[in-house]
């Protein structure tokens, strides 16, 4: 945390040669009793505080020491009991069930914010929570069963700063410290002195205060906090910021994956995949990555007019030698913009992998591309599961029957369990319409799911039919047509882009055929 221990100067700009300011300087300076200038002077040369990342500056006067002339531990102890809540206490699961059920983000403490969270998931790292108030802790606790920290550890415990330098006296810290403070001025930054005192060199420290003050920002920058949250806040703004911290600077992005999946056999969400990743690839200029996940009766292979020497099946089979220049080979280029990792499509052998691999390619695979569509089978194994939870959109493909509302209804409330902080799955009726065919009425559907379709395609067998045994997508027979017009509105949807106007044709252009 070398960089941290720099200063900001007037234009945000970081000043090497900024003085590092004792506490009751910092208080001065937000009083306004002292200017910056003069304290400097005053300051210059005596840079003797303790940072954040530098335990090793920790002297005689730090924590043990019976002179310490700031706080003991006897008196830690007492502040942190003082404020210490049970996390099973009534009041705090009533909070985080509110918090859960989507009524605290309504309260002024942490009012709705729209935030765009990173794509990249938090990796395998520790977290240590401290916090205040039973909101605070709430938070924290939502923030840790989000999918996005599925490999981090997050302990989260009452009592503050004081709690966190008596806890981290005599054991390690964590890969992060986040801990809720109220206080301002001298108490604050000596009690920070003493958490720097005790925290190893790599601990990264996020503060949550409840003052939006600039001098107070530059100061704990200063001191090598990381980062300093001020309400309001939502769980998503924690996490983006946990994951802006341990970014991996070798992989400086993680597509999107959206999942398709279907209620039953039969409904068409290979159809709807398929044509949906090349909608977004070709009506909105994305680059993408189609997955088919279907390894013994695959099709997009076939949708496509491809029939590749390797497949998933190759990839899934040795995960651990899939790199970059493999993977290059792997993917067929359907289009400029569209590539596919193809299913195996064979009944030659059994394909068991487990988890871990399936996680291991895609991993891998979301490196490629800000997009990766995921065409799902209809099974329900382990490794789909995690695949279908850790996406980060989930289209569910209906037929206007009993089957598909029931097993939708299923889907819905297992992804809505396990993902509190995203969308709910969007819903595609497909082959409605259909004569002789009794349907149940959409409105049903959105009564039993919660939410209307975002599409509903037509039954049209001839249309459908003509692109699948041609190996063409919709848009190429019909671009016209309103299922093509429903593919490019789903593509819209999924990746929250919208596709550029169409450039209006000049007289001169319209006179020449142009």
């Amino acid at each position: 945390m070398a960089d941290a221990n720099r200063a900001l100067d007037d234009d945000g700009f970081y000043d090497d040669e900024d003085p590092f300011m004792d506490a009751s300087d910092v208080e001065r300076l937000m009083l306004g009793e002292a200017t910056r200038e003069e304290l400097e002077a005053q300051q210059a040369g005596t840079d003797t505080g303790h940072r954040f990342g530098a335990s090793e500056l920790a002297d005689d006067t730090g924590f043990e020491g019976a002179e310490d002339p700031f706080l003991d531990a006897e008196a830690v102890v007492e502040e942190a009991a003082a404020v210490e809540e049970d996390l099973t206490n009534p009041l705090f699961a009533e909070l985080q069930s509110e918090l859960a059920d989507g009524l605290m983000p309504a309260e002024p403490m942490y009012g709705e914010i729209d935030d765009e969270i990173s794509a990249q998931p938090v990796p395998r790292i520790t977290i240590g929570a401290f916090c205040e108030r039973p909101e605070t802790g709430a938070l924290m606790t939502t923030v840790g069963e989000d999918r996005r920290l599925a490999k981090a550890h997050l302990k989260i415990d009452m009592g503050g700063l004081p709690a966190a330098i008596e806890r981290y006296h005599d054991e390690t810290t964590p890969n992060l410290l986040i801990i809720e403070t109220g206080m301002r001025g001298r108490g604050l930054f000596e009690q920070l002195e003493h958490l720097a005192g005790v925290c190893d060199p790599e601990t990264k420290v996020v503060i949550i205060g409840a003052t939006n003050d600039i001098t107070l920002y530059r100061e704990l920058i200063k001191r090598g906090v990381s980062e300093y949250l001020v309400p309001p806040m939502t769980p998503l703004n924690v996490i983006r910021t946990v994951s802006e911290l341990f970014l991996d600077p070798d992989q400086p992005f993680a597509g999107k994956t959206i999942a398709f999946i279907g209620a039953k056999g039969g409904v068409g969400s290979s159809t709807i995949a398929h044509n949906c990743a090349w909608a977004l690839t070709e009506s909105l200029a994305q680059d993408a990555v189609l997955m088919d996940m279907d390894l013994s009766w695959g099709t997009a292979g076939l949708d496509f007019n491809q029939d590749p020497a390797q497949t998933l099946g190759d990839a899934l089979s040795e995960p651990d030698r899939l790199d970059d220049a493999l993977l290059d080979r792997l993917l067929v280029r359907c289009t400029d913009r569209l590539s596919l990792f193809s299913a195996p499509a064979t009944l030659d052998r059994d394909w068991d992998f487990s988890p871990t691999d399936y996680e291991m390619v895609l991993e891998k695979v979301r490196r490629q591309a800000p997009f990766i569509t995921l065409d799902l089978p209809h099974v329900w194994t382990p490794w789909l599961k995690q695949t279908l939870l850790a996406a980060d959109e989930v289209v569910v493909t209906v037929t206007p029957d009993l089957a598909s509302l029931r097993n939708a209804k299923n889907l819905f409330d297992l992804v809505a369990g396990s993902r509190p902080n995203d969308e709910p799955p969007k819903v595609v009726v497909n082959m409605a319409g259909m004569p002789k065919r009794p349907e149940i009425p959409l409105k049903d559907f959105a009564d039993a799911l919660g939410t209307p379709p975002v599409l509903v395609m037509p039954f049209e067998p001839q249309l459908f039919g003509k692109a699948a045994n041609n190996g063409q997508m919709i848009n190429e027979v019909d671009p016209k047509s309103k299922a093509a017009d429903g593919f490019g509105h789903l593509a819209s949807l999924v990746t929250g882009r919208t596709p550029a106007a169409p450039r209006r044709k000049s007289f001169i252009s319209k006179m020449f055929g142009g």
